[in-house]
């Protein structure tokens, strides 16, 4: 079985790639191809953490399964935390073990730089980032990928973690989210929060709204908003089920209110953006096939370049 570390993903990971593969994965989730189950978590509710179970099937990528672990308090390591293993489709038997904390913040982003690909105004050039952990600096790679991006506004809870991330992106910290979020073209949420961070008065016309925060204790898009916009998410069957394999902000939420899923943008079955004004709204809540499209993608560059250590589960008796 091939070992790759956090560095050798980082290096075989390509994100433009990236965003293409999960374009062509979650054609075939929508498709009906692709063996999903809906997550599962272990809560360790005296660190408001859990452990998530994320295993999935597709032709296309192969067979693989997730461990990731949330400990929103975390201050000296990252919120989140994951390792994928790959499994032989034909035979079941383990390929490769590899970081996945590195695969789960840049498939999330890659899964935002796809929404906005297909919902965002072709003239998008003002993003709103809200947060500034590994998601905000993901996201402020993956999406002027899309969209001929010029400003990006930074807001945070910590206005000294905001101008220093606004420093290191070439973007500029603003003093609210209501800053950051009044005229932006496009609007990347990515936060533990518990109230809303993003509120409908602030969003102007024709804007798309990309929102990957969970927290089961609270939501970080307003209720308005999620009933104005054209809402899409990766899997209605995920996203709508109940925290924390769902979205806190869809609990409640008429299925007939998912205008679509990627997968249905993707193929054309239903069309993205219908208007200039409209404004758009991506609720992400993370599902396994995304996973399984970036490992493969690692472990093709990863044989193809022959990066990694061989490690061998099986003892001699």
């Amino acid at each position: 079985m091939l070992f790759l570390s956090q560095a050798e993903v980082r290096d075989l990971l390509d994100l433009d790639a990236l965003v293409d593969a999960l374009a062509a994965a979650h054609a075939d989730l929508t498709a009906g191809d692709a063996s999903m189950p809906p997550r599962i978590a272990a809560l360790v509710e005296q660190r408001d953490g859990l452990l998530g179970v994320m295993p999935s099937y597709l032709p296309s990528a192969g067979l693989a399964c997730k461990l990731v672990t949330l400990f929103p308090h975390n201050t000296d390591r990252e919120t989140h935390q994951a390792v994928i293993c790959v499994f032989d489709p034909d035979n079941g038997t383990p390929l490769a073990l590899m970081d996945g904390t590195y695969i789960t913040a840049t498939r999330t982003a890659a899964g935002s730089a796809l929404a906005t690909r297909l919902l965002a105004r072709d003239d998008a050039r003002v993003l709103a980032l809200i947060g500034t952990g590994v998601q905000a600096r993901t996201h402020a790679r993956a999406i002027p990928r899309v969209r001929p991006i010029d400003e990006i506004r930074v807001a945070s809870r910590d206005r000294a973690k905001a101008e220093a991330l606004a420093k290191e992106i070439g973007g500029v910290a603003v003093d609210s989210y209501e800053d950051a979020i009044r005229g932006a073209d496009v609007v990347a949420a990515t936060t533990h929060a518990v109230e809303p961070v993003v509120r409908r008065e602030w969003l102007k016309p024709g804007t798309h709204v990309n929102s990957v925060g969970l927290n089961p204790a609270g939501r970080e898009v307003d209720e308005q908003t999620v009933a104005d916009a054209t809402l899409v998410v990766e899997s209605r069957a995920s996203a709508l089920a109940p925290p924390p394999a769902g979205a806190p902000e869809l609990v409640g939420v008429d299925p007939a209110h998912v205008h679509a899923e990627l997968g249905e943008l993707v193929t054309g079955a239903k069309p993205g953006r219908r208007s200039r004004d409209e404004i758009t709204l991506y609720k992400s809540v993370g599902v396994a096939v995304q996973d399984a499209a970036a490992a493969a993608l690692v472990l093709a560059a990863a044989r193809e370049r022959s990066v990694g250590r061989e490690i061998e589960l099986e003892g001699s008796a």
